[in-house]
């Protein structure tokens, strides 16, 4: 008998990987950008450590997927699930005032959310190997 998991894809570790390091770059890049380092002005020491962190996660995560293949899919689905949540965090710090709340902030988040969302999701809805 054929079960709807059947037939659902395969998280492959190679394009769970790819999508993870794409998005702890995109991260790094934030970090840097609020360690004041890339663009003046935007210096944050919260959101750089904070983004540093969730960076980080996403590249252990994805080391994951190189050492375990068979691991990818909880690897993807863990690291992307933490970067998701701080990346909340750090929208909800926008929205209450406290972290930095510029029109370039605010688009990142955006950005980063809907990429976020949708490795989740691909992780999620795909079948172990």
């Amino acid at each position: 008998m054929v079960t709807a998991n059947d037939t659902a894809p395969v998280l492959r570790p190679q394009a769970a990987r790819a999508w993870m390091l794409v998005e702890a770059l995109t991260l790094g890049v934030a970090s840097t950008v609020h360690a004041g380092l890339l663009v003046p002005g935007y210096a944050h020491p919260h959101a750089r450590t904070a983004e540093a962190v969730i960076a980080a996660v996403l590249v252990l995560a994805s080391v994951e997927t190189w050492l375990r293949p068979a691991h990818a899919r909880p690897a993807a689905i863990f690291g992307q699930g933490f970067a998701l949540a701080g990346t909340l965090v750090g929208l909800f710090t926008i929205v209450l005032g406290i972290g930095p709340h510029t029109v370039p902030d605010v688009v990142f988040h955006a950005l980063l959310l809907a990429t976020l969302v949708t490795g989740l999701t691909m992780a999620v809805r795909c079948r172990p190997v």
